[in-house]
């Protein structure tokens, strides 16, 4: 019978029933037919065992995340009963995100569905189904009028979607790699947006050279790219650059680019064949490509080579859009610059850079020595570097206090100064944890001249410390950031009389601490003993 309309509204509104009972799952169940030790949910664990526990390693367990209501298993231990007890109980928890699952409606996706096994009668239409590039996972009963919704190639013109094959007037844009072998294979698309390098052995015969297309130039250019997928617009391949290398492994870079240079046979050596491709794609924010270009390394080839090793690579570069640099990949390399930034109002994360090259600074010392004239001046803070600048600053009776502390202070911090330092060399604005948060403190220097009048507190130093740690292996171990604190010194400023005048250091400075815990020895340490030698031990020596 048809639902009621009243009875359609309340079934939308409750959840729905649990598939998964959560009170039987347990992670760190790991041993067979015994308890495993800090594991709460344990069901081979008595109450004995429970009783000699220190923690709960999983306190809580819960079924699929993504669902906007289920039920959790949550697991803790009363420390203060005698013996210590596990407790145990069962809660609702509610997802807020707006994209959780109401319902799992989607039966096939419960259970592993065997794969159907090809057979000369089916194999023509599970080549249909299975054979492209794409295809669809879900049920015939879902496609409802999906093609009159989509019409075919409805969007395809539109822009170039990350990872999808460059695409040429012939086919689309080949970056050799080894595939099962080390030997080159020149069905390899380049992906739109994927930075690759790739290094390959391709095998050649000096008496054929000028015959064998990979070696020439013209094979890595000879086809325009589309400029969006299926278009009739074409961007063509410029050549960038060219440099020739020797027998002996010296290279020089041509003058010219224009002159295309074709392999070919001189005294038994082929020379101009080709060792190294680079490209160089520029493309808009919407996906469509604008310029290409490739640069080349040609090399000569004795003839007893009966193989060459050739390296390809690709880069994509979003036009009118600055670059920023990097300080290492992943941690950080003594001598570059520590990257900051701050998180402006309504981002999630730190997008905006101090400035143009995203850098920690620090006050610049000047010839002059003057902090009014040296307003402005930065220095970068270069990771592992200590460093430290100052300049004077000239007091006299007429100076205001207050507009003098926010100069001071603008000259120390600058004017913007970051809320932010990345972790890494490499840390992304969208990656938020690997931004770690400056510390901020203030400390006040009191001090106290009964012949001056009045004071205010006015900044004149400024201390960073950055904190960090060797991260991953030992082998090569990459340099962290964990902490940075900028502490902000002030100092009492006394009113001077009429006709005298002071002089104030004010400095900056920063200081790297490595935190590193030292690697544990694999063996002990041989005791000390404390004994005196006899005085003739080392008779006749002295």
């Amino acid at each position: 019978p048809a639902d009621t309309h009243d009875a359609a509204q309340a079934r939308g509104r409750s959840a729905p029933a649990p598939v998964t009972d959560v009170a039987r799952l347990c992670g760190c169940d790991l041993l067979v037919a015994q308890c495993d030790p800090n594991c709460c949910c344990d069901p081979d664990c008595s109450a004995e065992d429970f009783s000699l526990f220190t923690t709960c390693s999983v306190p809580v367990v819960t079924g699929d995340s993504q669902l906007c209501s289920q039920k959790a298993a949550v697991y803790s231990l009363d420390v203060e009963a005698n013996p210590p007890e596990r407790i145990f109980k069962l809660t609702d928890q509610v997802n807020p995100s707006i994209f959780c699952i109401h319902a799992t409606n989607y039966k096939q996706a419960l259970y592993l569905k065997s794969p159907e096994i090809p057979t000369p009668e089916n194999f023509d239409q599970l080549l249909d189904k299975f054979g492209g590039a794409t295809f669809s996972a879900e049920p015939d009963s879902w496609d409802l009028d999906r093609e009159a919704q989509n019409p075919p190639d409805a969007n395809e013109t539109s822009r170039y979607e990350y990872g999808a094959p460059v695409q040429t007037e012939d086919a689309f844009l080949r970056l050799p790699s080894p595939v099962v072998s080390s030997w080159c294979s020149d069905a390899n698309p380049a992906g739109f947006l994927v930075n690759q390098a790739t290094k390959c052995i391709r095998s050649v015969s000096v008496e054929k050279c000028d015959s064998i297309q990979a070696l020439s130039m013209l094979f890595y250019i000879n086809s325009s790219i589309l400029a969006v997928p299926k278009s009739s617009q074409m961007v063509n391949i410029t050549v960038q650059s060219i440099v020739v290398q020797s027998l002996n492994g010296m290279r020089t870079l041509l003058s010219s680019s224009d002159v295309l240079r074709l392999p070919m046979v001189l005294d038994e050596v082929c020379i101009n064949a080709v060792l190294g491709v680079s490209y160089h794609i520029t493309h808009t924010d919407t996906g469509e490509i604008t310029e290409a270009a490739a640069a080349f390394v040609l090399g000569a080839i004795s003839k007893e080579a009966l193989s060459i090793e050739q390296s390809f690579e690709i880069s994509f570069t979003q036009e009118n859009a600055q670059p920023v640099p990097l300080s290492g990949n992943p941690g950080y390399v003594v001598g570059l610059p520590v990257r900051a930034g701050f998180q402006p109002q309504g981002y999630p994360f730190p997008a905006a850079f101090l400035n143009k090259h995203s850098q920690l600074t620090i006050l610049q010392s000047t010839s002059t020595q003057d902090c009014l004239a040296a307003q402005g001046a930065r220095a970068p803070v270069l990771f592992g570097y200590n460093m430290v600048s100052g300049c004077k600053l000239r007091i006299t009776a007429a100076v205001k206090c207050q507009p003098l502390a926010q100069t001071l202070l603008d000259v120390l911090k600058g004017q913007s100064f970051p809320e932010y330092v990345a972790s890494f060399g490499n840390s992304q604005g969208q990656d938020v944890l690997d931004w770690v948060p400056i510390t901020q403190l203030h400390i006040s220097e009191q001090r106290i001249s009964p012949t001056l009048q009045s004071s205010c507190q006015i900044p004149v130093s400024l201390g960073i410390e950055v904190k960090w740690t060797k991260y991953g292996s030992l082998v090569n171990p990459q340099a962290r950031i964990v902490n940075v604190t900028a502490t902000i010194t002030s100092t009492t400023l006394k009113q001077l009389p009429s006709g005298r005048e002071r002089i104030i250091p004010i400095t900056s400075s920063v200081v790297f601490t490595d935190i590193s815990s030292p690697a544990e020895p694999s063996y002990k340490a041989w005791p000390t003993i404390n004994i005196k030698l006899p005085f003739d031990f080392f008779y006749p020596f002295v």
